[in-house]
């Protein structure tokens, strides 16, 4: 076997930073035996600062992540271009910084022993 993908597999998407936030927080509920549903990070955030003090900055970037969900991932979300031609360099590391603080305060609070 060469490693190589056969022509009719579909390429491999990398998980995106807010796939992985998401993904973080849904470690959180999960870590407290509680289930979360939906994509949405920052009605997940919300929804765990029943349980911590969520920083307002991390649920106001999560609104920008969530803002950017569908139209970065479909073609057709614009009258015209491609999801790249909409984006501009500053708004993907705005991004990009929003998910990784949100994925390191996820982390944080994994590695605490109880909420509080």
């Amino acid at each position: 076997m060469t490693g190589r993908a056969s022509p009719r597999s579909k390429p491999q998407r990398k998980p995106s930073k807010r796939s992985s936030a998401e993904k973080a927080i849904k470690a959180v509920f999960q870590r407290l035996g509680a289930e979360a549903w939906g994509h949405s990070v920052a009605d997940l955030l919300k929804e765990l600062s029943s349980r911590y003090t969520v920083p307002e900055e991390l649920i106001n970037g999560a609104f920008e992540l969530d803002k950017a969900y569908i139209p970065t991932r479909y073609p057709n979300a614009h009258p015209s271009g491609s999801p790249r031609e909409r984006y501009t360099r500053g708004e993907a590391t705005r991004l990009i910084h929003y998910a990784e603080q949100i994925i390191q305060f996820c982390e944080s609070l994994l590695s605490q022993a109880e909420p509080s």
